[in-house]
């Protein structure tokens, strides 16, 4: 059980990033009953959010109803945060759920596109995750600690322990 009260996985990055056990740069945005929001912290640029079930799920059909249920709204909410922040073009939401083709802790990627990126990224949308692995930027640890911040005061979830 992690610190929530709910089922981890110490194998789990995602777990070990819920629990504390591993650093998680700007700490935790926000939580409901059910999920977590974290910023990312793979290259994914800064502004670009985690949502995940506090609990080790690895499929979505594996959620429970109030899992399901709340998911929808806090994704909206995730995408309106980061939006308003960053005033992207567009917000791309993901599920990212394998680590070397194993199922892993679910999570949605929320994450803010601006039309610059096309002069670093020249694929295309559809592999824009997998060009900013490949080029792996190291995030600047104070502007997500800063997007955070921002981000905890302006995201609206009724806080939960």
């Amino acid at each position: 059980m992690n610190s929530a009260g709910s089922e981890t996985s110490t194998a789990c990055y995602a777990c070990r990033l819920a629990s504390g056990e591993e650093t998680l740069v700007g700490g935790r945005i926000a939580q409901t009953r059910h999920w977590l929001v974290e910023h990312c912290m793979g290259p994914l640029g800064v502004g670009t959010l985690i949502v995940k079930p506090k609990r080790h799920v690895v499929h979505v059909h594996a959620l429970s109803d109030e899992e399901a249920v709340e998911m929808g709204g806090l994704l909206k909410e995730a995408a309106r945060v980061v939006n308003e922040i960053t005033r992207c073009s567009q917000v791309y939401i993901s599920l990212w759920s394998h680590a070397d083709w194993k199922p892993s802790h679910i999570h949605y990627v929320v994450q803010p596109i601006q039309l610059a990126m096309k002069d670093v990224y020249s694929a295309g949308a559809a592999t824009l995750q997998s060009e900013m692995f490949r080029a792996n930027q190291p995030l600047p640890k104070a502007a997500v600690v800063a997007f955070c911040e921002h981000a905890r005061r302006i995201i609206r979830v009724a806080a939960q322990p």
